[in-house]
């Protein structure tokens, strides 16, 4: 599925986003940037060590928050890391703390002069949120990002 946001195009695909050529794809990655499962695992495996050499000489990032570093090996040029949050209850400022992993990544994709980004579902998999309030919380920030910043191109779910 894809829809335009102005001059944006927002689409819905599934797939490997290891194999996105994004200019940027998102990491699920933990707030110790250690590399884990899922996500996070797949990425690192993918881009080869380089990617967690960078992660290791940033050292850590707070849940709410991302970092950049090379693509390695991938077919991005970048990987944005997102720390979004572990869910609890919905009362833990979860829903705050994941729209803040979303703009992060989208203002780092400004900064950099990034045309194109794909993200995964961050904190719908281990981190246990629920899928269809992750996707609204997804796509509503998304797209009022899109609406004020329209160097951004693409972004892919």
């Amino acid at each position: 599925m894809k829809a335009r946001i102005n001059q944006s195009v927002l689409s819905l695909i599934v797939g490997d986003i290891t194999k996105e050529s994004t200019d940027a794809i998102v990491n699920a990655a933990n707030s110790g940037l250690r590399g884990g499962g899922g996500v996070d695992g797949a990425i690192h495996r993918g881009g080869g060590p380089t990617i967690m050499e960078a992660c290791r000489k940033i050292g850590s990032c707070p849940t709410g928050s991302a970092v950049i570093t090379s693509a390695g090996l991938l077919k991005a040029k970048y990987v944005i890391h997102a720390v979004g949050p572990v869910y609890r209850d919905g009362r833990h400022d979860e829903e705050t703390l994941l729209r803040n992993a979303y703009t992060s990544c989208l203002n780092l994709a400004v900064q950099y002069g990034l045309k194109s980004i794909s993200f995964p579902a961050l904190s719908a998999g281990a981190y246990g949120y629920p899928l269809r309030a992750a996707a609204r919380i997804a796509m509503k920030t998304v797209i009022e990002f899109l609406n004020s910043h329209p160097q951004i191109v693409e972004v892919r779910f």
